[in-house]
């Protein structure tokens, strides 16, 4: 069992910058792959970026953050962070964090995860 624990969410301006951190517990966490996902009001959750479980880790991003987001993990203190820089309006959301077992492959969709947190606010504000 993973528990995931978001923080860093806050109000910004746009062209501002923003690091998320997703506090995992659980002994086999160097095992899991994360990824960062994130829901608009009325919208579906979509995904925003993914990492696979070990230090040469592998990434990706969606479209609309690639150049600006990046996901990183210090395994050592079972977190994983997001930085996000040059926010944009369109980029307020809940974001979650999430978790799957399979940490090998990287994983885009919301239902290749197993685990997730609770949500972190960002509100960008033009």
């Amino acid at each position: 069992q993973v528990q995931l624990v978001e923080s860093g969410g806050t109000a910004v301006q746009a062209g501002g910058s923003l690091r998320l951190s997703c506090a995992a517990s659980g002994r086999a966490f160097n095992n899991y792959g994360m990824g960062w996902f994130r829901q608009a009001p009325g919208k579906e959750r979509e995904f925003v970026g993914a990492v696979t479980w070990s230090s040469g880790s592998m990434t990706t991003y969606a479209d609309s953050v690639k150049g600006r987001f990046t996901i990183s993990r210090d395994n050592a203190k079972n977190t994983v962070y997001l930085q996000m820089n040059s926010l944009k309006p369109d980029d307020t959301a809940v974001y979650y964090c999430a978790a799957r077992r399979n940490g090998w492959a990287i994983a885009t969709t919301k239902g290749e995860y197993d685990y997730w947190g609770q949500g972190t606010q960002v509100t960008v504000s033009s």
